[in-house]
């Protein structure tokens, strides 16, 4: 996985050629499908899926490149409209951040439900933004008369320049939203090369990996206390070695994390191995420990060592 370079690319169409190239915004409240919808897209994992909120918590872009056009997709955490610490700002600051140097919005929602968080996050996107309106989970919608007076229902709250009803999981429609949204980006020369799928770094894909492991694997338990940082990451032919911590808030979460005779964080390390391994296309060695950090979420400084903006 290559570095990704912003500058034009001379082998690569250009604007006179009717190419478009932009910046797409994913944004919504949190778990309506954000990151399910962008691995789609790219056809390839690289934002952390979990049944739980918050599980996006930084900016993570993704790149799409089709014969007339390149996407580059910015997955944002689901906009917080409860908890307040130092964490949520900093999550709710990426949102604002994003929204307001982008070319287009995809807004999720789920279909059949349209909540005041739903309006909260509506209400942030600027009003000279494009927007179109993705519902997402329409797969799950048991009765389907009912999803045209829902969109009816959501067109009312804002003039979406398009409304593309999919299914993210399955895969349902997600070509028409592409089809829907090429004419709306820029016309411009594509900012990436043709292969590359992010501009992450390794070292960020590899914490994010083993973070959706511990989400997963800790069920309520422990929910949202907790972050990974990568100590050491080091490349050796085809084997990269990567040392990383787990970060709790209280000393009673340690041995939650670790479990009855170490299986517990045994698991979380195995299972993140394998799926890092599919994601380089190599061997990874990874090793996992545990430290106590009091107060994280609600400490600036501890956030900006854990990559938070």
């Amino acid at each position: 996985m290559s570095d990704a370079s912003q500058t034009p690319l001379s082998d690569q169409p250009t604007g006179e050629d009717g190419f478009r190239a932009g910046f797409v915004a994913i944004v919504g409240r949190p778990n309506v499908g954000k990151s399910t919808l962008l691995n789609r897209l790219i056809g390839q994992k690289i934002s952390i899926v979990s049944s739980k909120a918050q599980t996006t918590r930084h900016r993570v872009t993704g790149i799409l490149t089709e014969p007339g056009a390149q996407f580059v997709f910015v997955d944002t955490p689901g906009f917080q409209t409860h908890h307040r610490n130092a964490l949520n700002r900093s999550m709710n600051r990426t949102v604002s951040q994003v929204l307001a140097d982008v070319d287009l919005v995809f807004f999720v929602i789920e279909a059949g439900r349209f909540t005041e968080d739903d309006r909260k996050v509506l209400a942030v996107i600027p009003e000279s933004s494009k927007v179109i309106l993705v519902i997402n989970k329409v797969d799950q919608l048991k009765d389907k008369t009912r999803l045209l007076p829902f969109i009816a229902q959501v067109r009312e709250a804002r003039d979406f320049t398009e409304i593309v009803p999919l299914s993210a999981e399955k895969g349902r429609n997600v070509d028409e939203l592409v089809k829907a949204a090429t004419p709306l980006l820029p016309v411009g020369t594509p900012m990436f090369e043709e292969d590359e799928i992010t501009d992450r770094s390794e070292r960020f894909l590899a914490s994010e990996f083993l973070r959706e492991k511990l989400f997963r694997l800790l069920g309520d338990e422990l929910p949202y206390g907790i972050a990974v940082e990568i100590e050491k990451f080091e490349v050796e032919g085809n084997l990269r070695r990567i040392y990383a911590a787990v970060i709790v808030d209280k000393p009673g979460h340690k041995s939650m994390v670790i479990g009855r005779g170490g299986e517990k964080l045994k698991r979380i390390s195995s299972e993140a191995r394998v799926e890092l391994e599919k994601l380089f296309d190599g061997k990874v060695f990874l090793e996992v420990w545990v430290k106590v950090k009091s107060g994280w979420a609600d400490d600036e400084r501890a956030l900006k060592s854990l990559g938070y903006e």
